[in-house]
This record gives structure tokens, C-alpha cells and sequence, in this order.
């Protein structure tokens, strides 16, 4: 008798439950089930961001199209001999990222521009750094992927190059 008292117990807990489940059932079944291009875009920049943090110069030169080329006269190379020499010098880097626009273009082509806090902490003196950078990024997809194919940054309130 004790367990048929128990098995009714469970089964009311259960349908106290069942709405809840049903619920998430179903907006899990009406939710998209591959993120649009903004979406996948933002997801870049968590990535890049994430990279940079952890000094994952591999990744972040996955995320660099063979074909780069800015203003600067940069390519891919010399962004990635760039990103070698800064992170040799920071023991540590911290990021705040704002996306202020994202424009994307048919659905293999983006235009981002974010705002950067940038700190690390190096072995010098002061032992720290901390910037203010605006990126205006060129994005095309090729496949699946995102690459960066153009940038132009510049310190916060001065002029992109």
C-alpha cells in the first residue's frame, strides 16, 4: 500500500512538472534551428575575443582570410607577426567589447565596427596598459566560416586608418 501511495506521489509531482517540460518542448521546437548571419558574426567576435585573451594567436590567425589587406599595408603575415610581438609582451590581457553596428550584406559579407578596452599586464615598469581602440572590420563567409578580410582601427576618438 506504502508503494502505491509513493507511486501516486511521484506521478503528481510529475504532472506538476509536465507543463513546464511541455513548454520547453516547445520552444526548443519553434526556435530557429541555425543561427542567421548577425548571429554567427557576433559569435566570431565572442571567438576572437576569447582568443585574444588567452593569447590563442592559431585561432585567431584561422579567423584572418589568406587574402587580408588593409590600408595600413598590413597582410595576414605581418597581422600575425603583430599579434606575436604584442602577445609575448602581456602576461595577461582583459577585453570589453561593445559592438556599436553590424551590416550585413546579402548573407556572406559583414561590416563591423566595435569598441575595445584593451589592459594587459607585462612585465615593465608600470607593469600595466590599458587603450581604447574602434576596429571597423570587413568580414566575407566563405563556406561555413567567417574570415576577416579588411580592418582599420584607431585609438578611441581618433580617426580610423
Amino acid at each position: 500500500m506504502k508503494g502505491d501511495q509513493a507511486a501516486i506521489h511521484g506521478w503528481g509531482s510529475f504532472r506538476q512538472a509536465l507543463p513546464a517540460f511541455t513548454l520547453a518542448g516547445l520552444l526548443a521546437a519553434c526556435s530557429d534551428p541555425s543561427p542567421g548571419p548577425e548571429a554567427e558574426v557576433r559569435s566570431w567576435i565572442e571567438r576572437g575575443a576569447t582568443a585574444v585573451e588567452a593569447r590563442e594567436r592559431d585561432t585567431l590567425m584561422d579567423m584572418i582570410s589568406p587574402a587580408y589587406a588593409d590600408s595600413r599595408g598590413y597582410n595576414r603575415a605581418r597581422i600575425g607577426d603583430t599579434l606575436r610581438v604584442y602577445f609575448l609582451r602581456m602576461n595577461a590581457i582583459e577585453l570589453i567589447t561593445s559592438v556599436d553596428e553590424i551590416n550585413v550584406i546579402g548573407d556572406s559579407a559583414a561590416e563591423v565596427r566595435l569598441t575595445v578596452g584593451m589592459a594587459g599586464k607585462r612585465d615593465s615598469a608600470l607593469g600595466f596598459s590599458a587603450d581604447a581602440y574602434q576596429f571597423a572590420f570587413e568580414l566575407e563567409k566563405a563556406g561555413s566560416d567567417w574570415s576577416l578580410i579588411s580592418a582599420r582601427w584607431g585609438e578611441l576618438g581618433k580617426e580610423l586608418k
